[in-house]
């Protein structure tokens, strides 16, 4: 029965800690991220995106891509600021575990098996970026595609810098009915080779 109790405080005592540490990760992530209306903007041109591949008619359908290019140019520019800002934060403070599980301060104790949030971050500013200008001269099917991938992945590595990679991964499936390895497959060459250095992929 002792062994019982002690094993059962054992693993309050870890969940206490890993959601004390997953919370200060949140918080801070947050914090950078409310100076910003990314997440608006990415889900106003998600939205926008499915409305254009939906309509039928040809002329609302160009309408639709013209404002949607604005909503683009908006979303690189305050993602562009977000990456700037965050890149201020302290290396020990975005330092991201490549265990598949949250293990609390893996990031401290084993720093080898991690990856820099900062440097992520510049590789998903450059890839929206690369991919709002259309560099690969895709359709505007393909773009939108394209630029989807990019913003899913990005939103993959903040859930996995707060959580773990598996979470990230389940939430991706959950929500946008994706794994990650087919956003690493939908993504520019560019990003999925820059992606991949970095997380050992």
């Amino acid at each position: 029965m002792d062994v019982l109790i002690l094993a059962a405080l054992i693993a309050f005592g870890a969940h206490l800690l890993k959601s004390r540490y997953q919370a200060r990760r949140i918080a801070l992530l947050g914090s950078h991220l409310a100076q910003f209306q990314i997440e608006k903007l990415m889900e106003n041109l998600t939205q926008g995106y499915l409305r254009a591949l939906g309509e039928s008619d040809a002329g609302r359908r160009e309408q639709v891509w013209n404002l949607l290019a604005g909503t683009e140019v908006a979303l690189c520019e305050q993602f562009k600021r977000f990456a700037a800002d965050f890149a201020r934060v302290d290396a020990e403070e975005t330092r991201v575990s490549k265990l598949p599980i949250a293990l609390p301060y893996a990031d401290r104790l084993l720093p080898a098996a991690t990856f820099d949030l900062r440097q992520a971050l510049q590789i998903h500013a450059q890839g929206i970026e690369a991919a709002a200008r259309n560099e690969a001269g895709r359709s505007l099917r393909d773009k939108a595609f394209t630029m989807s991938a990019e913003l899913f992945l990005m939103q993959h590595s903040c859930h996995w810098f707060c959580k773990s990679k598996t979470v990230a991964s389940a939430r991706m499936l959950a929500r946008h009915q994706t794994s990650h390895d087919q956003l690493l497959a939908a993504v520019s060459p560019a990003t999925r080779k820059a992606y991949g250095a970095l997380v050992g992929r």
